[in-house]
C-alpha cells in the first residue's frame, strides 16, 4: 500500500525529473548575434534599408526552378546595404529546421549574385553539429549553378550531414531569390 508520503516524493521526483529535462532541452538552443549585431559586423558604415517584396507566382516558380527547392513563403525581406549610394550587398535571413530544431543563418550577396559571406545567428540543435567557419567559407565567391550541393562542390561534413544539408539549401533558395529580385533591388 502506498501512503501519501511516498505519493508525495513520487510526484516531486517526477515533477524535478520533467524540469531538468525542460532546462536541458532549452539549454541546447544558442543565439550567436543578433540581426542588428550582424548587419552592422558585415556592413560597418552603411545605410541598410530593409523592404518587404511579396513574390508573385511566376517570381516562386522562378526561384523554384533555380534552387531545385520549395520555397517557404512568397515573403522576402532583403536588407540592402550602400555606402555613398553605391550598393555594397544584400542580406538575407533564413530560419529553417535542421533535425527537429530550428538555425538561422544571414547569407550576403553582392551585386554579381556571388555569396560573400554566411553568418550562424542561431542554432537549436546540440552544438556538435555546427560545422565549422571552414566549412561556411566554401560557400564565399559562388553563384547559383548545378555544382553549388553537397558532394559537389560543396563538402559534406561527418556529424553535421542534416546541417550541411539545411544551409545548402537554404544558400541555393537565397541565391535563387536574389537572382530574381537583383534588376528590382539594384535597378
Amino acid at each position: 500500500m502506498i501512503t501519501s508520503g511516498t505519493t508525495t516524493i513520487r510526484t516531486w521526483g517526477l515533477i524535478s525529473l520533467v524540469l531538468c529535462l525542460l532546462i536541458t532541452t532549452q539549454a541546447v538552443a544558442t543565439v550567436f548575434i543578433t540581426v542588428d549585431e550582424a548587419l552592422k559586423l558585415v556592413f560597418p558604415a552603411c545605410t541598410i534599408e530593409r523592404s518587404t517584396i511579396f513574390l508573385t507566382d511566376e517570381q516562386i516558380t522562378q526561384a523554384e526552378e533555380l534552387a531545385g527547392l520549395k520555397l517557404p513563403s512568397a515573403i522576402v525581406h532583403p536588407y540592402v546595404a550602400r555606402r555613398d549610394g553605391m550598393l555594397v550587398g544584400i542580406a538575407y535571413f533564413d530560419a529553417h529546421v535542421v533535425r527537429t530544431l530550428p538555425q538561422t543563418i544571414m547569407v550576403i550577396v553582392d551585386a554579381e549574385d556571388k555569396l560573400v559571406r554566411i553568418e550562424v545567428l542561431s542554432f537549436n540543435e546540440p552544438p556538435d553539429y555546427i560545422p565549422n567557419r571552414i566549412w561556411y567559407h566554401q560557400f564565399v565567391g559562388r553563384r547559383l549553378d548545378e555544382e553549388l550541393a553537397l558532394k559537389r562542390s560543396i563538402r559534406h561534413v561527418i556529424g553535421a550531414t542534416l546541417t550541411a544539408r539545411a544551409t545548402t539549401e537554404a544558400v541555393r533558395r537565397v541565391l535563387a531569390i536574389n537572382h530574381i529580385l537583383r534588376d528590382r533591388i539594384n535597378p
